[in-house]
């Protein structure tokens, strides 16, 4: 079974979901699908809801499923990589993990499938319960408790209740936040050299708990790290004129800054380390209060330089602050130099990496 709510990627035989968006109505759209050979069309997300329910209880594929404030997506790809080395494993593609993109990727799960690890996101309450209630995970995985999307949650202890509806979910088992064994040593190694940070070990360690109870050892974890990566954005390596930048922009909050920070700071570099660090968003009215606690961590990490970008963030103690990408961009030439080793860290939305499409000012 294949689905899209793309009318162009329709192929014979595939199935049309029309979807109302902001912007466009896919259902608009239903004479292209079908004149492309669409096979059935699901009409709206409650129809789009029950196909995947059904869908979901008619594989064989034991379900995983991972929530949590930050490190969903890393988690993610190590849990997939582990699994693969288990039997085939299906997986949500990059942050596909909200309320259209994990019925979706339940639909396009191959019948053959041994294992299918999902991806659950959340901003306000009550969709994780909403997203398992189509799941139904087997095993529910929690990476950490954070403060991420705070300002539609009120609390971080409403953020905690939402994200253990996983946990309640789960018909074999659970591993919640810190939960998880270290790695062992020889696989923390191997982490390590795809990924930095101590963040990275924890979530490595999640995913490598949960399969290890479905027959993984510490040697077939390490041989299946040659298949790791993670999806732009994400800390994706970047040369340009002599210089490494890091684009960690997909998404950002309190949490992940911060240890994303501690990850820089650990590098070995020629030059000098310094962080790009943008506004989070959907912090609510603890977003200065936030902010703030970022950059004097940034300033107590050692770097040799902190630049900060957008409202809420230039206003921030930094060693140089920017309101818009756009000045960012034109300065950027004046920030660093070859040999350095430049963070960009940011929420998406303030789209802090397409400054590796511009040109540097001369």
């Amino acid at each position: 079974m294949r689905a899209t709510f793309d009318s162009r990627a329709v192929r014979p035989g595939m199935i049309f979901v029309a979807l109302k968006g902001e912007r466009s109505d896919g259902h608009d759209y239903i004479p292209q699908a079908r004149a492309a050979g669409a096979s059935a069309i699901i009409d709206g997300y409650a129809a789009l809801d029950r196909a995947a329910r059904d869908r979901r209880r008619a594989l064989k594929a034991v379900v995983v499923g991972v929530t949590g404030s930050a490190g969903k997506t890393t988690t993610k790809e190590f849990l997939r990589v582990f699994f693969a080395a288990l039997g085939k494993t299906a997986a949500t593609e990059g942050n596909f993990n909200n309320h259209i993109g994990l019925p979706m990727t339940i639909l396009n799960c191959p019948d053959d499938a041994d294992f299918l690890i999902v991806e659950m996101g959340t901003n306000h309450p009550g969709e994780i319960a909403h997203l398992c209630s189509i799941a139904e995970p087997d095993v529910g995985l929690i990476t950490n408790i954070g403060t991420a999307h705070i300002g539609n949650f009120g609390s971080q202890e409403a953020i905690a209740r939402e994200k253990r509806e996983i946990l309640k979910a789960a018909k074999r088992f659970g591993i919640g936040p810190g939960e998880a064994a270290p790695l062992p040593p020889r696989l923390a190694a191997a982490v390590a050299a795809v990924l930095p940070g101590a963040h990275n070990q924890a979530n490595a360690a999640l995913a490598f708990a949960a399969a290890a109870r479905f027959g993984l050892t510490e040697a077939r974890a390490i041989d299946a790290l040659a298949d790791f990566a993670l999806p732009d954005g994400r800390w994706h390596r970047v040369k340009k004129d002599g210089v490494l930048f890091i684009d960690d922009t997909y998404n950002a909050n309190p949490d992940a800054m911060i240890a994303t920070l501690d990850a820089l700071a650990s590098l070995p570099c020629a030059g000098r380390k310094i962080a790009i660090l943008g506004d989070m968003f959907e912090l609510g009215d603890r977003a200065r209060e936030l902010h703030e606690k970022v950059f004097a961590h940034a300033a107590a990490c050692g770097l040799d330089r902190v630049v900060a970008v957008g409202e809420t963030a230039s206003a921030c103690r930094a060693d140089a602050a920017f309101r818009t990408v756009a000045e960012l961009a034109a300065a950027l030439g004046s920030l660093c130099a070859p040999g350095d080793t430049v963070l960009l860290k940011a929420s998406h939305g303030l789209h802090l990496g397409d400054i590796l499409n511009e040109p540097k000012a001369t």
